[in-house]
């Protein structure tokens, strides 16, 4: 990998040794998907048995470090100023019914002695089509191999654009079609592909000219939140330029688009 450090290598290896077993448990989704039970206990076990090969891992090469896991919660370490941020199957839904749209994300965030914090690896990979999104701060973001960067699209009517909408159950159903109602009739055209780590990844590749969603969580957006900014894109809430790390809201594209979307979404 070019330019990839040491601590980048601990954390593409652990995606990677993660990925293998859970290709051969997606292979057996498709063959649940026709049976009475469904494949919904058989991918809960794969999303834990993810999530503990990650940790194990991790905490292997950095074991002084935090970490924070959609299935674990948050497990604090002796070194406080480091935390693994993991989500071991972003898009579960996707591979609960077999679709190839899912990703193993990882960041690492360092919290500085006044408490501000920052992102500053990431990882995401996509293990059905081989595609390693990587970044450290201040080095770029990566496909694989290749340098990456954000679309030069500047027109909202010429842009396609990705979000989310909440699961059954979750709040934020009438906000989020009043986004789409307004967003709809502004761009080209909008995706909803189930993946909030692979719609970042895809922006910073310049797939998609931007992202945004509400009521996310920090496993979500922790490494994306990189890969647009070392793409040369910016990443903010929709609201204002606070942190976005936390998921509340996001909103991610190039900085010629950022503006204008981000006052179609306010409005909405």
């Amino acid at each position: 990998m070019a330019l990839a450090s040491a601590l980048l290598q601990v954390m593409t290896d652990a995606v990677r040794k993660t990925a293998r077993p859970m290709l051969r448990d997606f292979g057996e989704v498709s063959q649940l998907q026709v049976s009475r039970k469904g494949p919904g206990d058989f991918v809960t076990a794969a999303d834990l048995k993810a999530e503990d090969t990650l940790y194990e891992l991790l905490m292997k090469a950095r074991p002084g470090y935090g970490f924070l896991g959609e299935e674990r919660g948050m497990i604090d370490g002796t070194d406080k100023s480091h935390t693994w941020i993991v989500d071991p199957i972003d898009g579960t839904t996707n591979f609960m019914h077999a679709m190839p749209h899912f990703a193993i994300t990882v960041g690492l965030e360092r919290r500085a002695p006044d408490g501000s914090s920052e992102i500053v690896a990431g990882v995401t990979y996509n293990p059905v089509m081989n595609e390693l999104f990587w970044a450290e701060k201040g080095k770029g973001c990566y496909l694989n191999d290749q340098r990456i960067r954000v679309a030069g699209r500047r027109d909202l009517s010429e842009s396609l654009i990705a979000t989310g909408l909440p699961f059954i159950g979750k709040s934020g159903h009438a906000q989020s079609i009043k986004d789409l109602h307004a967003v709809g009739q502004r761009v080209a055209g909008i995706r909803r592909l189930g993946s909030a780590a692979l719609d970042f990844a895809w922006v910073a590749a310049g797939r998609y000219d931007a992202y945004y969603e509400r009521n996310l969580k920090p496993w979500d957006v922790a490494a994306g939140i990189l890969f647009v900014t070392e793409a040369g894109g910016r990443v903010t809430t929709i609201e204002n330029d606070g942190d976005p790390k936390t998921g509340k809201s996001i909103l991610a594209s190039n900085t010629e688009l950022h503006p204008h979307l981000r006052k179609v979404l306010q409005g909405s």
